[in-house]
């Protein structure tokens, strides 16, 4: 393998030890907060001793898409493009969803060190991350790339390994349940310790954290479970990193319903109908996971006339509403991509979410649970944890704040082995 590699800015040494990336998704700070408390977590627990822990600032929208492609490629959304699960494409008026290599603006990590010779595993949870996170990666040369989702259709020609459920000793598991999570892992256990490959990127699933608050009967299993895990892979030699792609915050009321706010409602009610769109970028297949609520939407201007200034003057008042930023504004403080931004972008208040118009959204999938959700700012405050300790240089560089897309040059560049 080559000495280094460079990506976005950033060069990247030979590992001399497995590295394994984690990115557990929906993995607020609170639930480690809570399992260190109740004393269920003691791998991650020594990881924070021993090796080094943080809290980083994640990408705003704080969803799962910009934040798994922040991580692979080292780069904020502006570099990569992706800024969202699911998009306006202002030339065709069409609604896309971002899971489409083609729409990935960067070269990854993982395709980077694979052409430079290293062995790379790359699995996911969702299907809807796998072709993104095996961009350009050659699976004719020992690479793996597959999802948790489709884990018994896996083939060597398409995913690089098949027989994925006799490897985990595992059946097929429901994609609403935490054995889709603990399959990734599973896997991600036995193939480090059976093939040894350079560099890991396992990415979890947050339907537990969505539907279960921190010390929760439910979460705490979770959390018991995949620290287990976390503790099986460090075994093994590798270095462990582990962050979130968002964290997760209780959206609803007293009376536990939800606390939405229906801005394309609202909007037309005070615009009239037909003149702006409001595309809700948490939008994916999982509906039982938040209703397509999050606290991050982006408004279209579609009618000629009408103005990012006529949408903010339009808003002014509504209660819940943290900020309201204009194109420029929202892409500068946050680094996201212009030509993929609508006119306005709304983010919302810790305990609230928004959505568009109130048909739009099905919420009977939630039988009566209260809607925890993300995207906002809030949900961006995000782990930043590496078993082993950092050298000098990175530890003094973490002093002055990290971004959780930093995670695989600390792990690869600065723990002690390293330096």
């Amino acid at each position: 393998m080559q000495s280094l590699i460079q990506l976005n800015g950033r060069q990247y040494r030979r590992p001399n030890q497995p590295v394994v990336v984690v990115c557990i998704d929906g993995g607020d700070p609170a639930y480690l907060e809570q399992g260190l408390k109740d004393g269920i977590i003691p791998n991650m627990a020594r990881f924070m001793q021993d090796g080094f822990s943080a809290v980083a600032q994640g990408t705003v929208p704080s969803f799962t898409c910009p934040n798994n492609m922040s991580l692979i490629t080292g780069a904020p959304a502006s570099v990569h493009g992706i800024s969202g699960n699911f998009y306006l494409d202002a030339a065709t008026g069409q609604a896309v969803v971002m899971t489409g290599p083609e729409l990935l603006r960067s070269r990854t990590l993982l395709a980077e060190f694979a052409d430079a010779g290293a062995r790379v595993v790359a699995i996911t949870a969702k299907d809807k991350l796998r072709l993104q996170l095996g961009k350009d990666l050659d699976l004719t040369r020992g690479n793996i790339c597959f999802s948790a989702e489709l884990a018994s259709q896996c083939t060597v020609a398409d995913n690089g390994i098949e027989d994925v459920l006799s490897l985990v000793g595992m059946p097929q598991p429901d994609m609403y349940s935490m054995e889709l999570s603990l399959l990734v892992l599973e896997a991600g256990v036995q193939l480090l310790e059976r093939e040894r490959p350079d560099l890991m990127f396992l990415s979890l699933t947050d339907y537990i954290q969505h539907k279960h608050a921190p010390g929760s009967p439910v979460a705490n299993e979770f959390y018991r479970r995949i620290d287990n895990c976390f503790g099986r892979l460090s075994a093994l030699g590798a270095v462990v990193a582990l962050t979130a792609d968002h964290g997760m915050n209780d959206k609803a009321l007293a009376d536990g319903a939800p606390n939405v706010i229906f801005l394309q409602d609202i909007l037309d009610a005070r615009l009239g109908a037909g003149r702006v769109r409001v595309i809700c970028p948490i939008t994916d297949a999982f509906v039982r996971h938040h209703g397509a609520l999050g606290g991050f939407v982006r408004i279209w201007c579609t009618d000629g006339q009408t103005t990012a200034s006529d949408v903010k003057s339009a808003l002014d008042g509504v209660r819940g509403l943290a900020q309201v930023l204009d194109r420029d504004a929202v892409c500068r403080l946050y680094q996201l991509p212009p030509d993929r931004e609508g006119d306005v972008a709304v983010i919302a208040e810790r305990n609230v979410v928004i959505g568009g118009s109130v048909a739009d959204h099905d919420l009977s999938a939630l039988k009566g649970e209260r809607l925890r959700s993300h995207g906002g700012v809030t949900e961006a405050q995000v782990p930043f944890i590496l078993n082993r300790p950092l050298s000098p240089g990175y530890r003094e560089r973490a002093r002055s704040g990290l971004h959780s897309y930093e995670l695989f040059d600390y792990a690869v560049n600065g723990t002690l082995e390293h330096a």
